[in-house]
């Protein structure tokens, strides 16, 4: 779709941030999105530095009739940062991180990365509950729902939101909070990006000081229906204080693995701790004893390198698709799968991840906020990663059939692990009273689905 110069130009006066046409330089840079399956164009970019920013692209994308896609950390698997022809809002530039130390409260703008919100946070000893890769975009994990290591003890994302400073599709400033707009701000909560876009969120912050016991123990695949026997009911009796997530896949060039295990299948076994080092070390011990350990890297770490460690494994440009669960228990059954699947993944980029969920989160009531699916014990993320464009039939069906294979320990579904899988799917994300209260809230503040690239609620 082509739009007319002067239309452009007009946009470009006052415009703080930068509007780039596709001929212009840092066009093609600021278009790229983490997964590399997505090479779309858009007519225009608006990178926004100020809210009066994102107001000004908003309303210029809906009086124009374009297809308006945001970006902040573009990091989501589906893609939905970026669309051919349309506008994408580019938030990226809007960094500023305020913290409170005091008041142990953080205001983020809509485009921080979590390694900027960290970087600030733990000059107090402070940290956000939110994701696990230091690259992802505190927008689009906050939005919906948002978990990672210290979520067991603290809450998600969503549960330690208290404000957002929301441009809505009629271009109007907003807050919402408990007492402000209630409804967009219950909405806000796992309902992603469907009711405008977030310029401004304010968090509250958990004190974990600079170091934590954390690490990777890595065990034998060969061992892992035992393993995993054991493990399943043994991190469910864990405090909220400790979290345990489990990774198959092949080895990657961890220092303290032996060489010969570098590139082999094997079970990694990432934790974090909070509470006193003794204790958590106790804990750990039976997962240690149990069968051969390959490796283990745990001590005392920053917060900061541990929450960049996996960076690596999931760096920009690679080809990503994801398919994900709920789970409700690890069956004999199921990991009879998990072990078949495991055995003949495509590429050893790609992982299957089992984060063990419960903890706060699993406390509050499942319509409380837009993320309902509290009370599942366990995810499961078919992380599915390759590099050359002829691998993509095979890879996707490798993910699909797993996928449907695990299909009868399931219960719905994280809507930030979703790819593009359609409007049916990502109801699966929601209770059917949580999806009948979005709908409602989406007729009301984006009737026209104006905010339709994410993972959409359709207003009817």
């Amino acid at each position: 779709m082509g739009i007319k110069a002067d239309k452009t130009n007009e946009l470009k006066k006052g415009f703080e941030g930068h509007v780039l046409l596709p001929d212009e330089p840092g066009y093609h840079e600021a278009r790229a999105i983490w997964n590399g399956m997505f090479d779309k164009k858009p007519a225009i970019i608006t990178r926004c530095i100020t809210t009066v920013d994102v107001v000004r692209a908003v309303n210029f994308g809906r009086d124009n009739n374009l297809l308006i896609a945001v970006k902040g950390g573009g990091h989501n698997s589906a893609g939905t940062a970026v669309c051919d022809d349309g506008l994408m809002i580019d938030l990226s530039l809007m960094q500023k991180v305020d913290v409170n130390a005091a008041n142990r409260t953080v205001k983020v703008q809509g485009g921080c990365l979590l390694s900027t919100v960290d970087k600030e946070t733990q000059k107090h000893g402070l940290a956000i509950s939110g994701g696990i890769v230091s690259h992802t975009g505190v927008g689009g994990l906050t939005l919906g729902g948002g978990f990672g290591w210290i979520s067991r003890k603290h809450g998600l994302s969503v549960d330690n939101l208290i404000s957002a400073e929301i441009v809505t599709a009629e271009g109007k400033i907003v807050n919402a909070s408990v007492t402000e707009n209630p409804d967009l701000f219950w909405a806000i909560r796992g309902g992603g990006g469907n009711f405008g876009i977030v310029t401004s969120f304010e968090f509250n912050a958990a004190k974990i000081g600079n170091e934590v016991l954390c690490g990777p123990i890595v065990k034998k695949f060969e061992n892992m229906k035992a393993y995993i026997q054991f493990h399943k009911d043994y991190i469910r009796t864990m405090p909220d204080e400790m979290t345990i997530w489990m990774v198959i896949r092949h080895a990657p060039p961890l220092p303290f693995l032996p060489k010969d295990v570098h590139g082999k299948l094997v079970i990694l076994l990432p934790f974090v701790w909070l509470g006193d080092y003794e204790t958590g070390q106790k804990l750990l011990q039976p997962i240690r004893d149990f069968g051969e350990t390959l490796g283990d890297g745990s001590g005392m770490h920053p917060w900061v390198g541990w929450q960049s460690a996996f960076d690596g494994l999931v760096s920009h440009g690679a080809r990503n698709y994801w398919k994900s669960h709920h789970l409700k228990d690890l069956s004999d059954e199921c990991i009879d799968i998990f072990q078949s699947y495991a055995l003949s993944m495509p590429t050893e980029e790609c992982e299957i991840f089992i984060p063990h969920m419960e903890g706060a989160p699993s406390r509050i009531a499942p319509n409380a906020t837009a993320f309902p699916h509290r009370n599942t014990p366990f995810v499961l993320n078919i992380h599915t990663r390759w590099q050359k464009v002829e691998d993509d039939a095979k890879a996707k069906q490798w993910a699909g059939d797993f996928h449907k294979a695990t299909e009868p320990f399931s219960q719905g579904v994280y809507v930030n692990f979703l790819s593009d899988e359609g409007a049916d799917r990502v109801k699966q994300a929601y209770t059917g009273e949580v999806w009948e209260k979005l709908v409602r809230c989406k007729r009301k503040w984006d009737p026209k689905n104006l905010f339709k690239m994410n993972q959409n609620i359709n207003p009817g």
